[in-house]
């Protein structure tokens, strides 16, 4: 269970507070909802009902700056996973984002960074979908990694240049 005052991830909606626990009559039945508002948003707020484990699944607490740099220092080990067929890239980036596992998001980005580095080279550029996953991937990690590290968004990606 969550306390009012911790910070999350939600979703891929990016490292939210939970300014509240409150009850609230929604759909006829009285519920208790965490109530989440997105650090990065101050207009967006979320209710997610307490006792909804498939919602609430979609919350984790955010890592620890030690956390964060170890992620970092072994990002260059981090194994690429670039699949060919389009519809089956589409299925299992669109997976892992939704894991929101550290690991994987990290190879997510990993690969299609490169593969987008190698398209370039040939005078070609990343399909929009896999456009897309990239810069879901980055903000979603690239939040939580500014939220550990206490540094603005923009910051977080020279900061793991220099630090790999």
């Amino acid at each position: 269970m969550y306390n009012a005052g911790d910070a999350v991830v939600y979703s891929s909606y990016g490292v939210c507070v939970i300014t509240a626990i409150e009850d609230h009559d929604f759909s006829g039945e009285n519920v208790e909802y965490y109530v989440l508002r997105p650090v990065s948003d101050n207009k967006n707020k979320f209710y997610v009902p307490t006792d909804n484990e498939a919602l609430k699944s979609r919350m984790r607490s955010v890592c620890s700056r030690s956390e964060v740099e170890e992620l970092i220092s072994e990002m260059p080990q981090e194994d690429m996973f670039w699949i060919e067929d389009e519809s089956r890239r589409k299925e299992e980036y669109r997976r892992i984002i939704d894991s929101g596992d550290r690991r994987k998001i990290i190879g997510l980005i990993k690969t299609l960074y490169i593969h987008g580095e190698e398209l370039a080279a040939q005078h070609k550029k990343l399909r929009s979908s896999d456009e897309r996953f990239l810069h879901e991937a980055e903000n979603m990690l690239y939040d939580e990694f500014a939220y550990a590290l206490r540094l603005n968004k923009d910051e977080v990606l020279p900061y793991i240049r220099q630090h790999i």
